[in-house]
């Protein structure tokens, strides 16, 4: 890792990225693409060392309590987390302020901070939002290295569900030839049922590829799955969306199923829903005698 002063942390949308790199070892993550200018290996995480007392500064002077959000570029619960603590600094600074909060992660790290996590949903909302690609494990181990077994994020949606912390499921990627089936599309959605997930986010059945992260993505598949390299080339060239040929059944599988069993699956919907604050009743009552 190494450090660095930042000059801002909020984007306009109120996202934070605390670090940049990670050291999971997704095979097909996005984060490694050449248009987000990523000047030093990805594994070399970035640490923004002042990035807490920018937020602090940033959330002092917003007129507005609103949604922050991180996870969007790297993990917030990579293994330097545990050491640095960031994320939960920011979770405090929240809480502290009133300020909702969402997350996206691949980790059952997750659950250190629980007690932050519920503070801050007691006054507004708090979501958590958990990656689930496989429900096969050895193939979990493949392609997500270093992070949680689908097991044990599926245990901490439901620890999250039995605190109170609504939870989104992203169902993405899903790779043509290797977990684009529906076994593991029906498996990874009973698992979010079962955990009393709010919503799925789904953009397709497939994965994107461009400059950076697809040659990363090739050299994996060359080194784990020998073959599978020269068809993806064969059948999907250079193209930026790569969709399993399976999309279709896929689809009306996913929506069907969500649809049933009453989990929000419209992206729109999830998003505008995660990006809405709100606070609630007995927090409004208490902030008027403060």
């Amino acid at each position: 890792m190494h450090f660095v002063q930042a000059k801002g942390i909020l984007s306009a949308q109120n996202g934070m990225n605390l670090y940049r790199g990670c050291s999971h070892g997704c095979i097909y993550c996005d984060s490694r693409s050449k248009c987000y200018h990523m000047d030093h290996a990805f594994e070399d995480v970035e640490v923004k060392e002042n990035a807490l007392s920018l937020l602090e500064d940033a959330l002092r002077r917003k007129r507005e309590r609103c949604m922050l959000s991180t996870g969007s570029m790297t993990d917030p619960y990579i293994p330097l987390e545990s050491e640095l603590g960031y994320v939960r600094g920011a979770l405090a600074l929240a809480d502290r302020f009133g300020f909702g909060f969402t997350l996206i992660t691949k980790s059952a790290r997750v659950l250190r901070d629980l007690d932050l996590l519920r503070s801050i949903n007691e006054k507004t909302k708090c979501v958590v939002q958990m990656t689930v690609t496989t429900c096969d494990e050895e193939l979990c181990r493949k392609i997500e290295p270093n992070v949680s077994t689908t097991a044990e994020r599926v245990e901490a949606l439901h620890r999250l569900h039995e605190a109170g912390i609504p939870t989104v499921v992203w169902l993405s990627p899903i790779l043509p030839y290797l977990n684009d089936t529906e076994e593991n599309v029906r498996g990874v959605l009973e698992r979010c049922a079962a955990a009393k997930v709010r919503g799925v986010v789904c953009f397709g059945m497939g994965l994107t590829l461009r400059e950076g992260n697809r040659e990363y993505f090739y050299a994996q598949l060359d080194r784990l799955f020998p073959g599978l390299k020269e068809r993806y080339i064969r059948e999907y060239g250079t193209q930026y969306v790569v969709s399993s040929p399976h999309n279709d059944e896929l689809m009306r599988l996913f929506h069907g199923f969500c649809a049933e069993k009453d989990m929000m699956h419209d992206n729109d919907q999830i998003f505008a829903w995660l990006r809405r604050f709100e606070e609630k009743p007995e927090a409004r009552q208490l902030s008027l005698f403060d």
